[in-house]
């Protein structure tokens, strides 16, 4: 969807239509920040492991949860039962 940049103020702005709030959740405030070049505006999420659950799930099945680090052995871990 292209919008328009207007001034408001001494500051710039876009209005974002009213579905779209609806859609993703926004209202009252949200959290605004810049990543690489692009703009992200999300809901403001007030516990900060919510949907911590969902997004290891979605990382999972999408083969993102694989070791970062390899696994690391400490001398005499050949001598442990399991």
């Amino acid at each position: 969807m292209e919008v328009a940049i207007r001034k408001m103020g001494n500051s710039r702005g876009v209005l974002i239509p009213k579905p779209v709030l609806a859609q993703v959740g926004l209202e009252g405030t949200a959290d605004l920040q810049v990543r690489d070049g692009v703009i992200e505006i999300r809901p403001v999420r007030r516990n900060l492991r919510e949907g911590w659950a969902e997004d290891a799930q979605r990382l999972a099945a999408q083969a993102g949860d694989a070791l970062v680090w390899p696994e690391f052995a400490n001398e005499g871990d050949e001598e442990l039962a399991r």
